[in-house]
C-alpha cells in the first residue's frame, strides 16, 4: 500500500502506540526538573565604599541604600542631632554614563535614585561627606593600670669571698607608685650601682643608687658579680691622673720648702713621701737638698731621689678631641713615637720614668702643654731666692687608624721640625750647676 503526504494521517501511529511511550509526562514536576539543572549562580563580590571626611578617610563596606550610607557616614563622624549633613561624590568615581549627566564635579546624594545611579556600574564608591561638625574624636587612651604599691625583692649579696647571703623582703609604698613616673615612664630593666645596708644602734636603712643599663642584650642573664669583677671595676672606672715625678738639684746643701698649690680643677691624689697640707688645694714638703739630687724628707725621715705626686683633674673638663687634636698636637705610630719622644727628651736633657704607659695603643696623639698652663693647673713653689723651673707635662691619648688620617698635617714629620726648646721654655740655665734647679716631668692619658 502506497502512502503519500497529502494522505490523511488516520493510518500514523497514535500516541497510544509504540513512540508514545517516550514522551514526557505533563504535570508539576517540569518546573522543579528545569531549576536542577540550572547553573549556580557565581560569588557577588563585595564592593567597597570610601568615606572622607576633612583630611580623615575610613574603608567601609558598601551599603545598600541610601539610607544605610546616611545612618553609615552619621554613626562615624557623629554630628550634632541638628546639624545638617551632605553626602557627595566626585565624577571620577562614578560610571561615564552617570558622569555626563552632571556639569559639575559632584554628584550629590539626596535620594534612593541618586544614590543609585551613582553606584551603578562601580566596583567601589568614594564619599565625601559635607557637615559643620568637628570630626570624629580619636578612640580615648585606655585607663592607667593601678599603682603598685608592694612588691616583692630579692638581694643575693657576697659578704666576702666565698660568703653569700640572701635578703627577701617586701618594698611598700603609701601612696606613689613603684611601676612608673608621673609622666608614665616605666621604671624598670636591669640596673648597675650600689647599696647601701646600715644597721647602726636603732638605725636600720637600706638604700640603693645606680643607672639603668642600656644594652641589656648584651649582658648575660647569667652574670654573677662578685669581689673580683668590683676589683677590675674599681681598676678601670679610676679617673684620668697625672703622674708627676719632681727632682731638685741644689749646687749646695740646703733646707728648702716645696709648695704645691691646686686650682679649683684639680685635687692631689697618692703622693710619695706624703705631702702634708697647709689649706684647701695647697701643700707642702720640708726638705734638705744636696748638689747630687738627694732628697731628706723630714716628716718621713727617709730620703729619696724625687717627690712623686698625682694629680687628678675634674672628670668632666676633659675633652680628648679638644685637647688633643691636630691643631695643638701630632700623632703618629706607637713604634714611631718611642724613638721620636726620646730624641725629644734628650733635646731637653730630661727622661720619662715609665715609658711602658705608652704601649697599650698602637697609634698615639700627643701634645705638651705650655709653661704658663701648667703653673695655672698646679703651681710650684720654692723657698729659694733663685731658682730654675723646667717643667714637661705631657698629655697623650690613643687613637684608631681613621683618626690618624686626621693628623696628615700633624705627624712624625712636623713634630721633628718643632722647637721644643720654645714650646715648654728651657733655659739653658737649666744645664748650669751652681743653679738651685727644679726638674718636673708629667704624664697624663686622656680618654
Amino acid at each position: 500500500m502506497l502512502l503519500s503526504p497529502a494522505a490523511s494521517n488516520a493510518s500514523l501511529p497514535t500516541s497510544q502506540g509504540f513512540w508514545g511511550r517516550f514522551k514526557s509526562p505533563k504535570g508539576n514536576k517540569e518546573p522543579e526538573l528545569r531549576e536542577r539543572v540550572q547553573p549556580p549562580m557565581a560569588l557577588t563580590r563585595q564592593r567597597l565604599l570610601t568615606l572622607a571626611y576633612e583630611d580623615i578617610e575610613t574603608v567601609r563596606m558598601l551599603p545598600p541604600s541610601y539610607n544605610d550610607l546616611e545612618a553609615l557616614a552619621r554613626d562615624w563622624i557623629k554630628p550634632p542631632p541638628d546639624a545638617p549633613l551632605s553626602l557627595r561624590v566626585p565624577i571620577e568615581f562614578v560610571s561615564l554614563h552617570a558622569a555626563r549627566l552632571v556639569a559639575g564635579p559632584y554628584i550629590y546624594l539626596t535620594s534612593e535614585d541618586s544614590y543609585q545611579i551613582a553606584i551603578m556600574g562601580v566596583q567601589g564608591l568614594r564619599v565625601e561627606i559635607v557637615c559643620d561638625s568637628p570630626p570624629p574624636p580619636d578612640d580615648p587612651p585606655p585607663p592607667p593600670p593601678p599603682p603598685v604599691l608592694e612588691m616583692p625583692a630579692t638581694f643575693s649579696l657576697e659578704l666576702m669571698p666565698g660568703q653569700h647571703v640572701a635578703l627577701d623582703t617586701t618594698i611598700t609604698s603609701d601612696e606613689l607608685d613603684m611601676a612608673r613616673m608621673e609622666d608614665g615612664t616605666t621604671v624598670d630593666g636591669s640596673f648597675w650601682g650600689k647599696l647601701d645596708i646600715v644597721h647602726d644602734g636603732d638605725v636600720h636603712k637600706m638604700e640603693f643608687s645606680g643607672t639603668r643599663i642600656q644594652n641589656t642584650e648584651n649582658v648575660s642573664t647569667d652574670l654573677i658579680v662578685d669581689s673580683r669583677v668590683i676589683n677590675k671595676l674599681a681598676v678601670a672606672a679610676k679617673p684620668a691622673t697625672a703622674r708627676c715625678h719632681l727632682g731638685i738639684l741644689a749646687p749646695q746643701q740646703q733646707y728648702c720648702e716645696v709648695i704645691l698649690s691646686f686650682s679649683q680643677y684639680w685635687r692631689l691624689g697618692v703622693s710619695w713621701p706624703p705631702a702634708e697640707p697647709v689649706e684647701e688645694n695647697k701643700v707642702k714638703y720640708f726638705l734638705r737638698v744636696h748638689p747630687g739630687g738627694a732628697l731628706e724628707h723630714f716628716e718621713t725621715e727617709i730620703t729619696a731621689t724625687s717627690i712623686y705626686y698625682e694629680a687628678i683633674p675634674e672628670p668632666g673638663m676633659l675633652d680628648p678631641q679638644e685637647f688633643i687634636s691636630p691643631r695643638n698636637g701630632f700623632a703618629m705610630t706607637f713604634r714611631d713615637f718611642m724613638p721620636h719622644l726620646t730624641r725629644v727628651l734628650d733635646q731637653l736633657g730630661m727622661s720619662f720614668n715609665n715609658m711602658s704607659a705608652f704601649s697599650a695603643h698602637r697609634n698615639i696623639a700627643y701634645r705638651f702643654m705650655a709653661p704658663h698652663k701648667i703653673a695655672s693647673a698646679i703651681d710650684i713653689s720654692v723657698t729659694v731666692e733663685n731658682c730654675v723651673f723646667t717643667r714637661l707635662f705631657l698629655m697623650f691619648r690613643g687613637v684608631t687608624d681613621d683618626e690618624l688620617n686626621m693628623f696628615a698635617g700633624a705627624g712624625e714629620k712636623e713634630a721633628n721640625q718643632a722647637n721644643w726648646r720654645d714650646r715648654i721654655g728651657w733655659s739653658e740655665l737649666s744645664k748650669d750647676p751652681n743653679q738651685f734647679r727644679v726638674l718636673e716631668t708629667s704624664v697624663l692619658e686622656v680618654t
